[in-house]
């Protein structure tokens, strides 16, 4: 059984939008930090229950700065 494409490998052009655009541009933007645009951003995910993005989102949180302890009281 193969398994399933996920929708940037199914269409590329929407992960380069992402790359460039959300990560490229939206998140380089200095009105909000990147450690305050994390917790905003896990926050959302965590509340829409969108379990897979806020994998990865953690571990950007984590990188810009937010503290475990700061996750876990925000979840």
């Amino acid at each position: 059984m193969s398994k399933a494409k996920t929708v940037y490998e199914f269409i590329p052009k929407l992960g380069q939008l992402r790359d460039d655009v959300l990560f490229g541009d939206v998140w380089e933007q200095t009105d909000l930090s990147k450690r305050d645009r994390s917790l905003v951003t896990i926050s959302v995910l965590a509340s829409h229950y969108r379990t897979e993005e806020l994998k990865g989102h953690i571990q950007r949180a984590l990188d810009n700065g937010v503290t475990t302890d700061e996750i876990k009281g925000m979840i």
